[in-house]
């Protein structure tokens, strides 16, 4: 691995980058940021902690802001005073993460129950 700073994208770069699997994150003054709604405080710790868990494996720290219905996520690469490939590599990981669900591929993994009380993430609304 190389410590050297990846050089800082353009905005035009950023903003085609996130379509398909990053098309709920935005660029928001200057930093790539994305908003989980989750079903409550319990669910917002898991979410941040899991966030945690790939951001130090990765060495990039993104800022969290952690609340009762929703964990924020926003990434720059500091040493370049901008975006970079490291925050979207890292917002793909995160998104890959979270949004993840079991498949019929995953035998034996069923999901949450269909209960309301039981809500871990809610849906995506249309940007």
């Amino acid at each position: 691995m190389t410590d050297s700073p990846l050089p800082a994208l353009d905005e035009d770069t950023v903003r085609a980058a996130l379509t398909g699997e990053l098309a709920h994150w935005q660029l928001r003054n200057g930093m790539l940021e994305r908003r989980y709604e989750t079903g409550g405080w319990r669910a917002s710790m898991m979410v941040a902690n899991a966030i945690g868990h790939l951001a130090e494996l990765a060495w990039h720290h993104p800022d969290l802001v952690v609340t009762f219905p929703a964990v924020t996520v926003r990434l720059v690469t500091h040493d370049v005073d901008g975006i970079s490939h490291r925050d979207l590599s890292l917002a793909r990981r995160i998104e890959a993460l979270v949004r993840w669900r079991p498949t019929d591929a995953d035998e034996g993994l069923t999901g949450l129950p269909d209960d309301p009380a039981m809500v871990y993430l809610r849906p995506d609304r249309p940007k």
